[in-house]
Formats: C-alpha cells, structure tokens, sequence
C-alpha cells in the first residue's frame, strides 16, 4: 500500500491526500486535539487504507475518532464513509439534514450515480458503499456547535454548490473547512506563494445566488484560512472570495451564451470554460500552455459544463411555470 502524501498544519490540523484520480485533487482533513480526533470528508472507499494507516504512524487508536464530518454527500466527499464507520467504532457521523437518509440507505443515491457512471465505472472510482447505522447518523442543521475534546466547530448551512452542503468554522485556527463552497484550488497552479480559486458548478444543485451568499456568510467571520477538500490550505480571501464571485457570475453569463447558441450546448460551455480558465490563469501568472491547463483541470471543466447544463434546464422550466 503507497502510504498517501499528508500535509501538517499548525492546530492539529493534516491534509492526507484521498487518492483520488491522481495526487492533490482530494483531501481528507483530520483535526486531533489532546488526542481525540475528527475527520472531515472521506474520499472513496479505495481512501481508506491509507489514512487508517496514517492514523496508526500519529498513533491514534480508532477508538479515539469521535466524529467523521461529511461537508456534503457528493461521493469524492463521502463515498468512503461506510467503511470509516465501520472501522472507527466509536465514530458518529455528522451530515447535513438533507444528506443523512442517503447515508442511512445510500441505494437512491448509488442508483443516481450509477446512472451517470454505469455500474462497473462506479465500482471501479467509489467501490462499495453500505447503510449506515442511523443510531451514528447525526444531522447537523444551521448553526450546529460540535465540541471535538473541547474544541467547538461550529456548522453552517452554506449551500450553492449542493443544498446538503454545510461548512465548518474552527475558531482555534480561525479557519474553514469549505467541502467545494469556496471552490477548487490546486497547488500545482499556485504563483509566489499566491492560489488560483475557481467555482465547483457539479450536477445537479447548483445556485448562484445560494453560492454568493455561502461566500459572503463564509466572510463574514473574518477566517485567516479555508481548508478546501479540493486542494486543502488557501490564504488570502478576501481576493479568493472576489475573484469566486466574479467568476461565478462568468460562469452563469457562459450558460445563458450557451442557451442561444446554435451550436452544440454542452460543447459550447466546455470550449468557452476552458479560454476562460486559461485567461485567468495567465493574468494569474500561470505559464502553463492551454494544452497543460486543459489536462490538469479536464474533469472539472466538463463536470462544470455538465452542472451549468443542468441550471439552464432547471431555470428554462422555472420561467416557463
């Protein structure tokens, strides 16, 4: 087993990379204090192994796990979380009020996804996903306060990119744990020391107006940090929550162009994403060629164009009600 790539932050905070398609597009975060400790979100089954045994090299028991955090139900968020519960016996699981049923009996959710994927994709990225113990399941609505060892980790209801979407304030590192609300930000793309952050528009929820208010309520704390699942630590936020609100608006004007466009929708939104992307890298000091660019972002550009599809359809029928 490679033993995957962990990052330790100060606050007992550690990144430990989920395997996911490739290093650095994942990250489960663990938060110990004096011993007792939290994991927030799961990756795939296939993540587990790895971060048990990081947990066994920091020498923490699984007893000693207290909660598993799920930001959002999305299955790069928590397709691992069965697994998690049944090897951490002590571990409740905290997820928003509209995601626990899916955890509890994930059949309707499987079903989604296989739908999209076909039976043996999905095997092949998430593996296999069992019930969960309602007695573990606890629903966390707004403004949820969970003590970790004395350490309070206050939830908020920040839908946008999902509307079983929460994230999490801990106040001792005066940080957020942001799931995909603030974005996707690899480190590959970071220039001097600074990040490129870019909008998650992935099927089926997505909301602009529900996602500027998630950023400006996120804000609004005055956080130093967001621990992102995708990729983990970014500073300077209050040009990360401008560039996200600018963006998010660009994204929405790609949809409506789309809707009037004669050619193919779907293709149209992909080519128009990607020049834009690779603009704003440029301007962002990025060297990369757009060939580089596309290569590296490829699954979120089409996952985006997919979910910008899903909006217009979803806001075509809203108008015509």
């Amino acid at each position: 087993m490679n033993l995957p790539n962990i990052i330790d932050y100060d606050f007992g905070i550690t990144a430990i990379d989920a395997q996911y398609h490739r290093p650095g597009r994942a990250a489960i975060h663990l938060i110990v204090e004096k011993g007792v400790a939290a994991l927030i979100d799961t990756g795939t089954q296939f993540s587990v192994p790895g971060v048990m045994q990081v947990l066994q090299n920091k020498q923490l028991a699984p007893e000693n796990i207290a909660y598993v955090f799920l930001t959002h139900i999305h299955l790069d968020h928590a397709g691992g979380a069965s697994e998690f519960m049944r090897l951490l016996p002590n571990a409740k699981l905290v997820v928003h009020p509209r995601g626990a049923k899916y955890m509890i009996n994930p059949a309707k959710l499987i079903a989604g996804v296989m739908a999209v994927y076909g039976k043996a994709e999905f095997k092949r990225l998430y593996g296999e996903i069992f019930p969960i113990d309602e007695n573990r399941v606890l629903e966390a609505p707004d403004k949820t306060c969970i003590e970790l060892n004395g350490r309070p980790l206050l939830l908020l209801d920040t839908p946008g990119h999902a509307r079983h979407h929460y994230c999490i304030f801990d106040k001792r590192s005066q940080s957020f744990f942001t799931g995909d609300t603030f974005g996707v930000s690899y480190r590959e793309l970071d220039v001097d020391g600074l990040e490129f952050v870019f909008p998650t528009t992935t099927p089926v929820q997505f909301d602009p107006d529900a996602a500027h208010a998630s950023l400006e309520r996120i804000m609004s704390y005055q956080p130093q940090y967001a621990f992102l699942t995708h990729y983990s630590r970014i500073g300077h936020l209050p040009h990360h929550a401008m560039q996200m609100h600018d963006l998010i608006d660009a994204f929405v004007n790609i949809a409506h162009q789309a809707a009037n466009t004669t050619a193919e929708r779907y293709e149209f939104i992909v080519q128009a994403l990607k020049e834009l992307l690779c603009q704003r890298l440029a301007m962002h000091g990025c060297t990369w060629s757009p060939t580089q660019i596309y290569e590296l972002l490829r699954v979120d550009i089409e996952l985006n164009a997919m979910g910008l599809e899903t909006w217009l359809d979803q806001s075509e029928k809203s108008n015509k009600l």
